[in-house]
């Protein structure tokens, strides 16, 4: 049975897992934890996984954190076994094998609410406090003393009986969110305003052949990066990348069979890894300028989910001689211009590019790869990682003529 003692913070998180969080930063937090947090379990839906949360889970504690698929952000904590986490509010503690969890005990420690919320079907009584959410299953021959919303605080049954709390929901919002944390309302936990200061999940716009724009609501402050900028102007659009590394192979340069140029697999070229914002940045190196940007879109399922962060790409897919200035937003893009995302599907993605024709198989270097292999498709300006899902993994934006 876990020993293991967590602060109850309601509406901003347990321990040290905080609502709102990425799903990068909450894994680091258990990566440093190892002793603590030794047995983890990642749970997603393989072939949807936009459709329901991706979820940490903690069995040997009995709790687990769910993140919104969408901005892999942490939005509900779910204690859903009481015996196995002690919980510590402001002095006192609650839950665990030795302290019972029992509704006087928990109407005690927070003090009084409204009358909660009595789920039939589940035989459930749910009570609700700001950012917070305790259920107890309630005996059958007792359901008829919780279903008036009426019935006295604390809950107590006619043999001096009270019910034992089984779950706890831990959320952003108050009173007015009545229904987290009860069976199928989940969904009904929102996700806590980023920082104005935050770059987390920023827009990054791209024209392909061009390069990268990070639009900004004060149009003086939007920052470009083109295929040609040096690493200076790398550093001042992105500043200090989190690391680099040479690109000893070119594992594609056998395919460039319209280049002229003597080939060998040895370059000199290297990578300005930015993993906070889900973006890698090739230099040539004998030029030192950009001739190739990855985006990437952390998909679980993937072998490099969890290395970066999710980029929030919009690749904007208009025909050369389409735009008009009339029709034009600030930053370039036509309006109505079809529009490849980190969450459009492959499907989508050949209405707009057109068929994809043979894709080249990628093994991350190895047959053993747990999620198999992936699937490269190239075309004018720009190849595409897609998933045995039909999810892009990562996308390369390169110059067909770069030299």
């Amino acid at each position: 049975m876990s020993g293991l003692t967590l602060d109850l913070r309601p509406g901003s998180g347990l321990g040290s897992f905080i609502l709102g969080m990425p799903v990068c930063e909450a894994l680091n937090q258990v990566e440093q934890h190892r002793s603590v947090f030794d047995v983890v379990q990642i749970k997603y839906n393989d072939e949807e996984p936009l459709r329901y949360d991706l979820v940490i889970s903690f069995p040997e504690h009995g709790f687990h954190l769910r993140f919104e698929p969408r901005s892999q952000r942490l939005r509900l904590i779910e204690v859903f076994d009481v015996q196995r986490l002690q919980m510590r509010y402001a002095t006192s503690s609650i839950g665990g094998p030795s302290i019972a969890a029992t509704f006087v005990a928990v109407y005690a420690l927070f003090g009084p609410t409204f009358p909660g919320v009595y789920d039939k079907q589940r035989s459930t009584y749910s009570l609700f406090y700001p950012g917070l959410s305790f259920s107890f299953p309630i005996p059958a021959q007792y359901s008829e003393y919780c279903q008036d919303r009426q019935a006295e605080l604390p809950l107590e049954f006619p043999d001096g009986t009270t019910p034992v709390m089984s779950r706890v929901c831990i959320f952003v919002g108050k009173l007015g969110n009545v229904g987290v944390g009860v069976g199928g309302q989940l969904k009904k936990a929102v996700l806590p305003q980023l920082a104005s200061s935050s770059s987390y999940m920023e827009e990054v716009h791209v024209q392909l052949a061009k390069g990268l724009t990070f639009p900004s609501a004060e149009p003086e402050n939007e920052r470009k990066l083109f295929f040609g900028s040096s690493p200076q102007d790398a550093w001042l659009v992105l500043g200090r990348p989190d690391g680099w590394h040479k690109k000893q192979v070119d594992p594609m340069l056998i395919h460039s069979a319209s280049d002229p140029r003597p080939r060998t697999a040895l370059c000199e070229d290297y990578f300005y890894n930015y993993y906070n914002r889900g973006l890698d940045i090739l230099f040539d190196g004998q030029h030192h300028r950009i001739k190739k940007f990855i985006l990437h879109t952390n998909f679980p399922g993937h072998t490099d989910f969890n290395v970066y962060i999710k980029c929030n790409f919009f690749i904007h897919c208009s025909k050369e001689g389409e735009r008009t200035d009339a029709s034009s937003e600030p930053n370039g893009n036509a309006i109505g211009d079809p529009c490849i995302t980190a969450t459009t599907k492959w499907s989508e993605v050949q209405e707009i590019l057109g068929e994809g024709g043979r894709a080249a198989i990628q093994t991350q270097g190895s047959v053993s790869n747990p999620f198999g292999p992936t699937y490269v498709y190239g075309y004018r300006n720009i190849a595409l990682e897609v998933m045995k899902n039909g999810h892009i993994a990562t996308v390369t934006l390169f110059q067909t003529n770069f030299r």
